[in-house]
C-alpha cells in the first residue's frame, strides 16, 4: 500500500509540473498574439486553455480519490492539500493568459497596444514567462532560494502594472476608450498571472519548512 501511495503523490507532481508546463506555453502564445496581433497564436493559446481547466479537474479529482483512499496525515496531507489549491492557481494562470489571447483576437487585424506601452508589455510578458519557468523547475525540484528569487522578480510585475494606469491615467493620454479598456484589462491579466506563481512558491515554500509566509 505504500508503494502504491508513494506512486499516487509522484502521479500528483508530475500532473503539477504538465500544468504549469501548459501554463507557461498559454501565455506563451497569448502574449505573443497581444503583442503582434497574431491571431493563430490566439487561438491555439484559447484552445489549450481548455484543455488545461480539464487536465487541472483530473489532477483534483485524483487528489480527492487519495485523500479519500489513503487517509495521509502530517507532511503527505499537506503536500495533496497543497496540490489542490496549486492545480487551482496554475488553472486560472491559463485561464488569465487566455484572456490576453482574447483581447488580441478581438481586436486582430489591428493592435490592442498602443506604441508608448509596447515595451512595457513587452516586459510584462518576457517577466511573467521568466516567473513561471521558474515554478516549473520549483515543482521538479524544492530550491528555498528560488521561491525568494520568484518573489522578489514578482515585484518588477507590480511596478510594470502600476505604469500602466499611470501612463492611462495622465493627462497627455490620448488614445481611444478601446485602447484604454484594453491595456488596463491587460496589464491586470498579466499582474495576476505573477501573483499566482507567487502563490505557488509560498505552497512549495510551506511544505519544506512547515510555515507559512502569506
Amino acid at each position: 500500500m505504500h508503494g502504491i501511495f508513494q506512486n499516487e503523490l509522484a502521479d500528483v507532481q508530475s500532473r503539477l509540473i504538465g500544468l504549469a508546463e501548459n501554463a507557461q506555453s498559454i501565455m506563451d502564445k497569448a502574449s505573443r498574439a497581444f503583442l503582434n496581433s497574431d491571431v493563430t497564436l490566439a487561438d491555439e493559446a484559447l484552445a489549450l486553455a481548455g484543455t488545461n481547466e480539464t487536465k487541472a479537474l483530473d489532477l483534483d479529482e485524483l487528489v480527492i480519490k487519495v485523500l479519500s483512499t489513503q487517509s495521509p496525515v502530517a507532511r503527505d496531507l499537506r503536500i495533496l492539500v497543497s496540490a489542490l489549491r496549486m492545480s487551482a492557481s496554475l488553472e486560472r494562470m491559463g485561464s488569465l493568459s487566455s484572456h490576453i489571447a482574447a483581447i488580441a483576437r478581438y481586436r486582430y487585424p489591428g493592435s490592442a497596444i498602443p506604441t508608448s506601452l509596447r515595451q512595457t508589455f513587452e516586459d510584462l510578458a518576457r517577466i511573467d514567462l521568466e516567473l513561471v519557468g521558474k515554478a516549473i523547475t520549483l515543482l521538479q525540484n524544492t530550491d528555498l532560494d528560488l521561491v525568494r528569487e520568484i518573489q522578489a522578480r514578482d515585484e518588477a510585475v507590480d511596478r510594470l502594472h502600476r505604469k500602466v494606469f499611470d501612463v492611462v491615467l495622465n493627462p497627455e493620454w490620448k488614445e481611444n476608450a478601446m485602447y484604454t479598456v484594453d491595456v488596463t484589462l491587460a496589464s491586470r491579466y498579466f499582474e495576476r498571472f505573477a501573483d499566482h506563481v507567487v502563490d505557488i512558491s509560498s505552497k512549495v515554500s510551506f511544505l519544506q519548512t512547515g510555515e507559512w509566509h502569506d
